[in-house]
């Protein structure tokens, strides 16, 4: 395929790749960045495409790749690994872990208000703060899954309202 040949079927597809690029970041600014990152990319690689093959697609193709690279880019850009040598709070027995008498008052004001709420409530509330996941709470308790997240979710707003005091 000639150069011009390639630039016109580019040129014909931008309004669709910026539609595609609007639809994979939801923005603007970063959807017109994604379409001008495809345009470069697929230019720069004009002699590896093969004529009279699917060229929509392959252009689609690049730019879905650039968004999924750019994505993960971002992802590995914001996880934060601590590297400090103070081992201090990880070597630290979890009994004096953040032991304090307002703490002590804290945790037992919320001991009673949770031990307060009726039983249908309370014991799925507790087997889902102590590690169980929804699916294991409705086996074990014979309820309906939506059952068991709905009374949870009860229990998290009661919760929230008895105790914005303490927040």
């Amino acid at each position: 395929m000639d150069t011009a040949k390639f630039r016109r079927d580019l040129l014909e597809v931008q309004s669709e790749l910026q539609r595609f690029a609007y639809k994979l970041t939801a923005d603007k600014e970063e959807a017109n960045d994604l379409l001008q990152e495809t345009s470069l990319k697929a230019l720069g690689n004009m002699d590896k495409y093969t004529p009279d093959t699917n060229f929509k697609g392959w252009v689609y193709t690049i730019m879905r790749n650039i968004f999924i690279n750019n994505y993960r880019k971002e992802v590995r850009d914001q996880t934060f690994v601590d590297h400090t040598d103070n081992l201090f709070h990880i070597n630290q027995p979890r009994e004096f872990e953040n032991y304090s008498t307002e703490n002590n008052y804290d945790s037992k004001e919320i001991y009673r208000v949770v031990h307060s709420l009726p039983r249908e409530y309370r014991i799925p509330f507790l087997m889902h703060i102590s590690g169980f996941k929804y699916r294991e709470i409705a086996e074990k308790l014979d309820l309906p899954l939506g059952t068991v997240k709905s009374r949870i979710f009860f229990t998290r707003q009661q919760l929230q309202q008895m105790l914005k005091d303490y927040r």
